[in-house]
């Protein structure tokens, strides 16, 4: 296990950008080899990060292949990378839906197809080296580095909106994430180093764990998003090009919850605990919430953006139910939304390219014309309201029984998501897929192409294989998760919450 293979899995993407950014030749020629080296860079650091979950040994307590330097060793900062069963899954779904994010751009994206292939493999690297730092630092850098791509992609690329939706997500993102270096600095001032698995340690006053909570749930609120946090969620899932709204709602989303679980519920327990009743709260209102407003959509992308801030309010119940069904739950959640959601926007994206607009009221039988993407698209469509032999529904039971533990209303409500998520995306399904053959716009439509299935079904095959076989990815962040929660409760403080209204 060299610790090199990570630095691999989170530079190689900077090393094609690099390449990318230097070709010289013809508009026509840059355009193409810019998508090739994309690709096959993006598929090279996939196939790495594979290999790094191979020899990784879930049963081995701490973090492995870990590389640390002295970067400002007088200031207690230094570069300091590894993952642990919880963060090498997120580093593997970054480096999974990456290359899908290519290949689904080969013909979305038409213009300045150069700096969008530099933009992304930026992206990929700056999410690597956000769920792989060990160190408070590095994690901000990494964190704030992900806005540069990300409201680029948005704005450049975007739809008529495209300057304001990147402008919020920009503004968003940056005031939240400056509440987080607020909480850095506080923490460095107590204990001279923002080295994470010495912070894990350090024991924080209860009161000072309140406001340091308090500051990292503001931060990584707006990227979940936790309601009422979210007002830059619809825009920018919308107008960004499908390709980055996966990669947005995919892989982006989750270090929010990431942040929550690793900066949260890990590292502040005590404050966890009295802050839970009030996070599982606004997790169940994200959750209607967000299925109420997704049933009035007349847009299938926004519908869709709406969709994904519902379960983001699961995820954050699992998390502060501060059990490690609940705890299991939110991440193998996190695991399975991130490609369940980003198959469903290039569902979208595949009718709405052909056909030019995304209005549901313009579609009717288009699975006359389009038999294969209505089959796939049936798919993920009960993929997402969690039937059972999926992902989602393995990571919803999980949640719903870590839960249970706090409150049989928050399980109730919580669990209301399979309910609510079944009224609006069959509905959508209905009236887009079924009825009379569509004339008009749907008249022209034809089935998917051979890049289209390149990106479906591989997130068919693991939405699939996470719902048959959870255990594959259980075994790996199972073991972190109950060591963390079953640590004592003098250092852990994770015993369940119990709410007065149980």
């Amino acid at each position: 296990m060299h610790p090199i293979l990570l630095s691999l899995v989170t530079y190689l993407p900077l090393g094609g950008a690099l390449a990318i950014f230097l070709m010289r030749g013809t508009s026509e020629a840059i355009e193409t080899a810019s998508r090739w080296v994309a690709l096959w860079t993006s598929l090279l650091v996939f196939a790495l990060s594979v290999v790094m979950w191979g020899a990784f040994d879930p049963q081995v307590p701490g973090f492995q292949f870990v590389q640390q330097a002295d970067w400002a060793a007088s200031f207690g900062v230094s570069y300091h990378t590894g993952v642990d069963g919880i963060s090498l899954l997120f580093v593997l779904l970054s480096t999974f839906l990456t290359p899908l994010a290519v290949i689904g751009g080969w013909k979305l994206v038409t213009t300045r197809v150069r700096d969008y292939m530099v933009a992304l493999l930026l992206l990929e690297t700056t999410l690597v080296g956000l769920f792989s730092a060990l160190d408070l630092v590095l994690f901000y850098v990494f964190y704030e580095a992900t806005l540069i791509p990300g409201s680029l992609m948005i704005g450049v690329w975007g739809g008529p909106k495209r300057v304001w939706a990147s402008m919020q997500f920009f503004l968003f993102t940056f005031g939240g994430s400056l509440f987080m270096l607020l909480a850095l600095l506080a923490m460095w001032t107590m204990t001279g180093t923002t080295d994470i698995p010495a912070l894990m340690h350090a024991n924080f006053a209860p009161s000072m764990q309140c406001w340091l909570l308090l500051g990292f749930i503001l931060a990584f609120g707006v990227k979940l998003p936790l309601f009422p946090l979210h007002a830059w969620l619809p825009d920018a899932y919308t107008e960004a090009p499908t390709p980055t709204t996966a990669l947005l709602s995919g892989v982006l989303s989750k270090a929010g919850a990431y942040g929550l679980l690793r900066f949260g519920v890990l590292m502040f327990p005590d404050a966890a605990r009295l802050f839970a009743p009030y996070v599982l709260t606004l997790g169940v209102v994200a959750v209607i919430y967000a299925a109420i407003v997704a049933l009035a959509q007349t847009d299938m992308k926004r519908l869709i953006a709406y969709s994904s801030f519902s379960h983001m309010g699961v995820i954050a119940v699992g998390l502060f139910t501060l059990t490690p069904e609940g705890i299991d739950g939110a991440i193998f959640q996190m695991l399975s939304h991130g490609v369940i959601i980003t198959a469903l926007f290039f569902c979208v994206a595949a009718v709405s390219w052909r056909a030019e607009t995304r209005s549901i009221d313009a579609f009717s039988g288009v699975a006359h014309k389009m038999p294969v993407l209505a089959t796939l698209g049936m798919l993920f469509v009960m993929a997402n309201i969690g039937l059972p032999g999926t992902g989602a529904f393995v990571g919803e039971w999980l949640v719903m029984v870590g839960a249970i533990h706090v409150s049989f209303w928050i399980a109730f409500l919580a669990g209301s998501s399979m309910i609510l998520g079944a009224v609006y995306m069959l509905v959508l399904y209905r009236r887009v897929m079924f009825g009379a053959p569509g004339r008009g716009v749907v008249a022209m439509l034809r089935d998917l192409t051979g890049p289209e299935l390149a990106v479906l079904v591989p997130c068919a095959l693991v939405t699939l294989w996470m719902g048959i076989h959870p255990t594959s990815f259980l075994r790996v962040f199972d073991p972190a998760v109950v060591n963390a929660v079953s640590a004592p409760p003098a250092q852990a403080g994770l015993a369940p919450v119990h709410l007065a209204f149980r």
